[in-house]
Order: C-alpha cells, then sequence, then structure tokens
C-alpha cells in the first residue's frame, strides 16, 4: 500500500519523522530510529547510514547532538494537520480545555491549532490575533497550508529563560537564546542567528552554483556516454556487416573455386575417357581383323578342298601378317593413366582462416589524431590537409567511417567560414579539401566526431591569388658573369652560383653586398657551383666539379663538406642541385650517376632514387630540384626532357610537361611550377595539376630558377646573357 506523505516518511520505521535529525550525508531519520541503528552497529564509533551504506562517524553524546533537521520536522507537523483536516470527522478545538463549545471549525495558521467557534470569534475580536491566518477544514485549505502556515518559533528550553532561540553559539554550535548568551555562553563565540544564516546561504548558493556546473558537466558527460552507447552498437553493426561481407565473398570465392577445380576435374576425365575409349576401339577392329581371318584359316583348313587351299592359301597369310605387324607398331599400353590427384593444402589455410580478421578494441582518439599541411593557403586555390586518426595509445587507427570536419575561419570579414570536402580513404586517412574565399588571418578548425584534433583550431595565413599569366617583362635586371643558379633569403638577399666560382650576394635593390668563395679546389672554394640553397643561416652549395656539396653559414664561412667522384653510396658524379625540406634533409641531384641522393643536414646518406631504371622511374642528367607543398620532388631531368615526380621515400608519383633542356625548377607554396628551359629558351608555368598556363620567351639559355618566399617574385640566371632576372606578379 503506498504510504500517504513518502517525503515524511522515515526509512527505517516507515512512519512518520519523530523529531527527525540528519546525517553528514544528508539522509535524515526518526531520533529513536538511529539510536537503534547505533545500538545494532555495536560499535561506539562508527555506523552506516541504512540509504547509502556511508560510514559516518557517530558524535560524542551519541545522535541527540546530530542536528535536527527543522524542515522536515515541520513537514510532517503540516501533514499531520492536513489529514485531520480532509478526514471528514470532527476535531477537536486545541483552544477549548473541555471541548465544550463543539468541534473545529478553521485552523489557525499562526497558532498552528484549530479553533472551535466560539474560539474564532475571540481570534476575529481580539486586536492582538486579528491577523492571524485561518484557513478553512477542506480540500482548499488543507491546500492552502503550505503557503499561509509558517513553522513555529524555538523556544529555549532552560528554566527561566523566556526568549526565542534568536543566536547562534559556533563554539556549541547550538542555537542559543538572548540569556544563554549572558549566561553558560558568555564566553563563546555568539552570533545573531540572521548573520549566521545569511552567512550559509551565501556558502549554499555557491555550493548550488557549483554543483549545477558539475551537473552540466555530468550530464554533458551522460550524454557523451550515450553517444557513445549508440556509436558502439553503430559500430557493432559496421563490424558485423564487414564480417558477414567478408565471409561471404570468401565463401562465394571457395565456391567459385571448387566449381572450378570440378570442372577442370571434368574436363581431364572426358579427355582421358575419350582417349582412352578411342584406343579400346582401336584394339577392338584390330582383335575383329584377326578374329575373322583366323576363323576363315580354321574353316578352311577344316573344310576345304586341296583345290581350295591352294586358291586362298595366300591370301590368309599375307592379310593376317600384316595384322599382326600392325599390332606392333602401336602400344598396347592404356595410352591414358588411370589417376587423377588433387592437391588441395587446406592446412595452412585452415590456420589462416583461424586467425583471419582482427577486432581492434581500441577506438581512434580525436586528441591523439594528427593532421598536415602547408601553413599559407590563397584566396580561390584548393587548400588540401590530410588527416591521420589514430588510437588514444598513439597508433595508427587503420580504418574509415569518423565523421571528418574541417573548416576555416576568417578572423576578419565578420568571421566568414569556409566548410571543407572530405574524402574517406577507408584507411584511416581523410583529405578535408578547403578553398578560402578572403584573404587574411583564418583559423583552421579539424574534428573528428565532434571533437578537435591535435593542433586544432590552428592559426593559418591566407594569401591574395597570384596570376602568374601576367608575367612578361622582367622588372629588374642585376649583371652577374655566368649566372648558373639563384636562391633567394628569407631577407630578400639574392645569393647567385656563378661559372667563375664565386657565389655573389645582392640585396632586393641589385646592388652587390657581398662575394663568398673563389675558384679553386679549398674548403671555401668551388668550381662551376650549379645548385645552392639557403635556409636561415645555412647555405649549402653543390660545388659540381669538384663532386662534392659544401656548407656554409649565409655569410660564407665554412663549415662542412661531403662527398667525392665516384658511383657508391654517398658519392658524385656532377652533383647539379640541391634542396632543404622541412626536417633539414638534403636533396641533391647527380648529373653524371643519373639518381638522386638524400643526406642528413650533416652529409650522412639515408636515401637513393636511382633514374637507371626503365619506365617512369628512368630519368637522364637530372639538374634542378624542387619540392611542392606536399613534400614530394620535382626532378627536371635535362636530357630526359622530363618533369618527374617521386615522394620523398622514392615512390614514382607522376610526370608532366614537355620541356626543351628543363634546367632549373621552383615551385610556390599552391603548387605551381616554374621550370626553366636551357634549350627552349624560356620560363614555363604550370598548374598543381600540371597543365602548362603561360611561357615567358627570349630568355638566353636560362638554368637556375628560384622563388622570393615572401612575394612569389621569380628569378632567372639567365646565363646566355650574364644577368638575373626578376619577375614580379
Amino acid at each position: 500500500m503506498e504510504k500517504p506523505f513518502p517525503h515524511i516518511t522515515c526509512a527505517v520505521c516507515s512512519k512518520p519523522y519523530n523529531d527527525p535529525r540528519i546525517l553528514p550525508c544528508l539522509h535524515s531519520y526518526c531520533l529513536q530510529c538511529l539510536h537503534h541503528e547505533i545500538e545494532k552497529s555495536g560499535s561506539q564509533q562508527m555506523f552506516q547510514c541504512p540509504i547509502c551504506e556511508r560510514n559516518t562517524s557517530i558524535p560524542v553524546g551519541g545522535a541527540s547532538v546530530l542536528p535536527q533537521n527543522f524542515h522536515l520536522g515541520f513537514e510532517v507537523e503540516v501533514a499531520g494537520y492536513m489529514s485531520k483536516m480532509v478526514n471528514n470527522s470532527d476535531v477537536a478545538c486545541d483552544h477549548c480545555i473541555d471541548g465544550g463549545n463543539g468541534p473545529a471549525v478553521v485552523f489557525c495558521c499562526t497558532c498552528h491549532q484549530f479553533l472551535c467557534k466560539v474560539a474564532y470569534e475571540h481570534h476575529r475580536t481580539d486586536r492582538h490575533l486579528t491577523k492571524h491566518n485561518m484557513v478553512g477544514l477542506d480540500q482548499e485549505g488543507a491546500r492552502q497550508l503550505h503557503t499561509t502556515m509558517k513553522p513555529r518559533d524555538h523556544y529555549c528550553s532552560q528554566p527561566n529563560h523566556d526568549g526565542n532561540k534568536n543566536f547562534y553559539c559556533e563554539t556549541c554550535s547550538l542555537l542559543v537564546c538572548r540569556d544563554c548568551t549572558t549566561a553558560t555562553h558568555k564566553t563563546h563565540t555568539v552570533k545573531e542567528i540572521s548573520t549566521v544564516a545569511k552567512t550559509h546561504q551565501i556558502e549554499i548558493t555557491g555550493a548550488l552554483e557549483d554543483a549545477r556546473e558539475v551537473v552540466t558537466k555530468l550530464t554533458g558527460a551522460m550524454d557523451e556516454n550515450n553517444r557513445m552507447i549508440e556509436q558502439v552498437e553503430i559500430s557493432k553493426r559496421n563490424a558485423s556487416l564487414a564480417i558477414n561481407q567478408a565471409f561471404e565473398t570468401l565463401q562465394q570465392t571457395l565456391e567459385e573455386r571448387k566449381k572450378t577445380l570440378l570442372s577442370e576435374l571434368e574436363t581431364i576425365s572426358l579427355s582421358r575417357t575419350t582417349a582412352l575409349t578411342l584406343q579400346k576401339e582401336q584394339f577392338e577392329k584390330m582383335v575383329g581383323d584377326i578374329g575373322h581371318y583366323t576363323d576363315m584359316a580354321s574353316q578352311i583348313l577344316q573344310t576345304h578342298t586341296d583345290h581350295e587351299i591352294v586358291a586362298l592359301g595366300g591370301l590368309i597369310p599375307t592379310e593376317l601378317q600384316a595384322t599382326l605387324k600392325r599390332v606392333q607398331t602401336i602400344s598396347l599400353t592404356p595410352n591414358q593413366h588411370s589417376n587423377i590427384t588433387v592437391s588441395v593444402q587446406t592446412d595452412d589455410l585452415t590456420r589462416q582462416l583461424l586467425k583471419l580478421g582482427n577486432l581492434f578494441e581500441f577506438y581512434f582518439s580525436p586528441s591523439s589524431s594528427t593532421w598536415m599541411s602547408t601553413s599559407v593557403a590563397r584566396v580561390g586555390a584548393r587548400y588540401h590537409v590530410k588527416v591521420q586518426s589514430k588510437t588514444s595509445k598513439g597508433e595508427e587507427y587503420p580504418h574509415g567511417g569518423v565523421e571528418v570536419k574541417g573548416e576555416m575561419r576568417s578572423k576578419t570579414h565578420n568571421g566568414a567560414v569556409v566548410y571543407g570536402e572530405v574524402e574517406d580513404h577507408r584507411d584511416g586517412t581523410y583529405t578535408i579539401t578547403l578553398t578560402p574565399q578572403t584573404a587574411g588571418p583564418h583559423q583552421l578548425l579539424i574534428t573528428m566526431d565532434g571533437q578537435h584534433v591535435q593542433n586544432s583550431p590552428n592559426d593559418l595565413d591566407v594569401r591574395p591569388k597570384r596570376d602568374y599569366r601576367i608575367l612578361c617583362n622582367a622588372q629588374q635586371v642585376i649583371q652577374c658573369n655566368g649566372p648558373r643558379c639563384v636562391a633567394i633569403h628569407d631577407n630578400g638577399d639574392i645569393y647567385v652560383g656563378s661559372h667563375d666560382g664565386c657565389i655573389y650576394v645582392f640585396d632586393q635593390t641589385g646592388q652587390m653586398k657581398n662575394t663568398i668563395g673563389s675558384s679553386g679546389s679549398g674548403d671555401g672554394q668551388f668550381s662551376h657551383p650549379s645548385g645552392i640553397s639557403i635556409k636561415g643561416d645555412v647555405l649549402y652549395v653543390a660545388d659540381t666539379y669538384k663532386h662534392r656539396v659544401q656548407k656554409l653559414t649565409s655569410s660564407g664561412k665554412f663549415l662542412h663538406k661531403f662527398g667525392q667522384q665516384g658511383s657508391g653510396q654517398g658519392q658524385f658524379n656532377l652533383p647539379w642541385g640541391v634542396i632543404i625540406d622541412s626536417n633539414n634533409k638534403l636533396i641533391v641531384s647527380n648529373n653524371y650517376n643519373q639518381r638522386i641522393q638524400i643526406f642528413n643536414e650533416n652529409g650522412v646518406w639515408l636515401l637513393t632514387i636511382d633514374g637507371k631504371g626503365s619506365g617512369n622511374h628512368s630519368f637522364q642528367s637530372p639538374w634542378g630540384l624542387a619540392l611542392d607543398p606536399q613534400g614530394n620532388i620535382h626532378v627536371a631531368a635535362y636530357a630526359s626532357n622530363t618533369i618527374q615526380v617521386f615522394t620523398r621515400e622514392g615512390v614514382y608519383v607522376r610526370m608532366y610537361g614537355d620541356p626543351k633542356g628543363p634546367s632549373g625548377i621552383a615551385i610556390d607554396d599552391e603548387g605551381y611550377s616554374f621550370v626553366s628551359e636551357r634549350d627552349g629558351h624560356c620560363l614555363s608555368i604550370y598548374d598543381p595539376e600540371g597543365n602548362k598556363i603561360h611561357t615567358v620567351g627570349n630568355l638566353n639559355y636560362p638554368w637556375g630558377t628560384a622563388l622570393d618566399p615572401r612575394d612569389g617574385s621569380v628569378f632567372i640566371a639567365n646565363r646566355g646573357a650574364d644577368t638575373v632576372l626578376k619577375y614580379c606578379v
């Protein structure tokens, strides 16, 4: 049976609370019930809360000193009054001693008393009682109790003390009256209860705010748990579908293989049976022929006259011998063997099948997943981001199916957002393609299943789009003797490798500011330097005719050298182009050895890309080198008239263009290629897909090509005219 007021029912005795006391865990029980629970625990120090089973210290003085739950006590009192009011039976007047004036007709919410007519009239006429709140003894009156009835005042029970407990002794943690403050609590810290209540209100309000914040977080965590539970079910369904599909495919493959083997068996069996049948028929014919002749001979010998024997005797032996000779010319062994051996090696396959498939307990972790792209984008140009999903342990997660999103958010232009298109490669990697519409600072945001990946958001610089088709006339001409190669420092200085063995340094105006090295074989001297590359304060020079690479400071101080003439690992035969990648690895083209070699920054050999192969992997006289935004190596092969692209691991990617004697190459941050053609006397410009979009002609044996990283200006070593040309976009 349902309890009438469950919120005021003690969990121990199942009755309305009687003098409820509250535990530190905020659960309340009747005082008498707590005495019983403490006694039942058999301990003088600790007992368990009957609801939450939390261990509670037994205070000195027992349960009687535990705080009273005044609110629950009041609720019990109100419930008692409500029960009498709706009971449809007479209620005695609390004001009259003998009840001689009849049953109660109203309830005074101020006095907490049921009043008969006489007492009610007294309340109405007594000026001290006229403001008391009265309610009728019916359903409506019962409903009004909670809003009109106020808790009783707490009076002091000490002898001769006649005041409300309006003070709080912090020393004793007790409510006391004014008389108590001047007596037993005179030396204690005592405050007015209103002051203490305000302090507790502030603390409770703060605790409530903290609790709401924590509950919000917990609710979010619960929502995330629910989402993950749904994801587990989705993953389970997807995995189940993948398993079923895989094994259905395997079953189909096995069934097809079984049909193929049975068909081959039928073909072999039919072929052998046919051959044996034909051989048997040949034997049967010969047996028939021999039988015919022998029957004829036996008949003649037995029944014919001498004249008949003489007449036929010569014919029969001749035919019989001829037949016997034919028998001698053929094999009497069956022309087919009967054994058809089948070999279906199932042991290894069975072992493999028993281990077929893997389930990965570790799911991908967005915060551990990584992405890779360039730090610069161009307005209107496609910007690619490659995302690698990983587990929480940092291991690559080899499956697709994750919701990946990417967006560019402008820090200006009212926060304009560009959303990316996502390609799921189904191996744990994804490609996001975005096309920014406005220039300026942006934020790149990448999420997986709604959570940011590592290093997201990240700042991204979107620059205005360049139109290289407007390149026509050089905006600057720098005079230089026999320029072979050119490189641009981050500060704008122009480094030019010359035929005379020097590296000339020009400022942005074209004025010479330094000369590095001289012709010779010593440290810091060069012989026909054909490739230079500069990064920060480090300068690398391909010292071509000395078959080595030298490392110097940007001001020309010699640091290190490596390489010697030869075809072995780390050796050179006319090193030509040299570039530095983002990991400070050095990539060097080797003209006569027809290969590309990769070294660390100190010249230790790491990898060789050999061009002596055949097909797309073959190239002759590799001169110029450049890296595209994805880190791939572009090789300008002079003698092959090709531009070939390889990964930094040496894997062939593609080939593009139709250059005539390509000698130098440079690539901008969008992937546009600038190829100087020595034999074509021009500069060809290709878009990122390898389509030629523009040609700058009227050059004179151009060799090296370089780009200014700051503004994209194009520099060409125009060797035949002893000039370095600068083209501005």
